[in-house]
C-alpha cells in the first residue's frame, strides 16, 4: 500500500509533477479521461491535490475538460503556421548573430538528439529549437510562442515516438546553415522542416 502524503504542498507537487510527466512522457495518451479517485490512489495522495494539479495543468493547456489534451487537425495547422512565422524569422537572426558559444550549445543539443530514450530525444529537440528561438531577442514573440508549448511538445513527442523520417538530418542542415551564416537558406530549410513535421502529424491523425 502506498504512503499517503499529508503535507498539502508536497502532495500537490507530487500530484502535479507525476501527472505532467505522464502526459509529456506519453503514458497518458491524448483523450484519456482523468479520474480523480484513481489518480489519488495511484499517486498516494488525497483528491484535493489531484484536483489542484489538474486545474494547473488545464491552465498550461495539457488538460481540457478533465481529459488529456489531444490536438485536433486545426490545432496543429494553426500552431505550425504560427511557429513557422516565428522560427523562420528567429533562424535568420541566428544565422546573422549567433555567438560561437551558442553555436556550441546548438551542436550539443543536436548531438544529444541522437541518443537516449524518447523523453531525452524530445527534450534535446526542444532545446535545439529553443536556442534558435531565443535569437529573435524579442520577449513578446518568445512569450507568445511559449503559450503554444503544450501543442508543440505533444507533436514533438509523437514525431519521435513514430520515428519521423529525416528529423535529425534536417536539424543538422539547420545547424550548418546557421554556422555558415546563410540567412536565406536557414529560413528556407526551417520552413521546409516545419512543413514536414506538420505533414507527418496530420498523417498520424488520419
Amino acid at each position: 500500500m502506498q504512503t499517503v502524503f499529508t503535507s498539502s504542498s508536497s502532495a500537490y507537487r507530487l500530484a502535479y509533477e507525476t501527472i505532467r510527466n505522464q502526459i509529456l512522457g506519453g503514458e497518458l495518451d491524448g483523450g484519456t479521461k482523468l479520474v480523480e479517485e484513481r489518480l489519488a490512489e495511484d499517486i498516494g495522495v488525497s483528491r484535493t491535490p489531484i484536483r489542484e494539479a489538474i486545474r494547473h495543468l488545464e491552465q498550461e493547456g495539457l488538460i481540457r475538460n478533465k481529459r488529456v489534451y489531444k490536438p485536433t487537425k486545426e490545432d496543429l495547422i494553426h500552431a505550425f503556421e504560427f511557429r513557422s512565422l516565428i522560427e523562420c524569422y528567429a533562424i535568420q537572426q541566428a544565422a546573422k548573430n549567433m555567438s560561437v558559444e551558442k553555436l556550441e550549445e546548438l551542436k550539443l543539443a543536436l548531438d544529444d538528439s541522437q541518443k537516449g530514450e524518447t523523453a531525452h530525444i524530445v527534450a534535446a529537440n526542444k532545446r535545439f529549437h529553443n536556442i534558435i528561438l531565443s535569437e529573435c531577442n524579442n520577449p513578446v514573440l518568445i512569450r507568445t510562442s511559449e503559450q503554444m508549448d503544450s501543442t508543440i511538445h505533444i507533436a514533438s513527442q509523437k514525431l519521435v515516438q513514430n520515428k519521423r523520417p529525416l528529423l535529425y538530418e534536417e536539424h543538422r542542415q539547420l545547424y550548418h546553415a546557421i554556422k555558415d551564416r546563410d540567412e536565406s537558406l536557414a529560413a528556407e530549410l526551417m520552413k521546409k522542416h516545419l512543413n514536414n513535421d506538420l505533414s507527418f502529424m496530420l498523417q498520424l491523425i488520419e
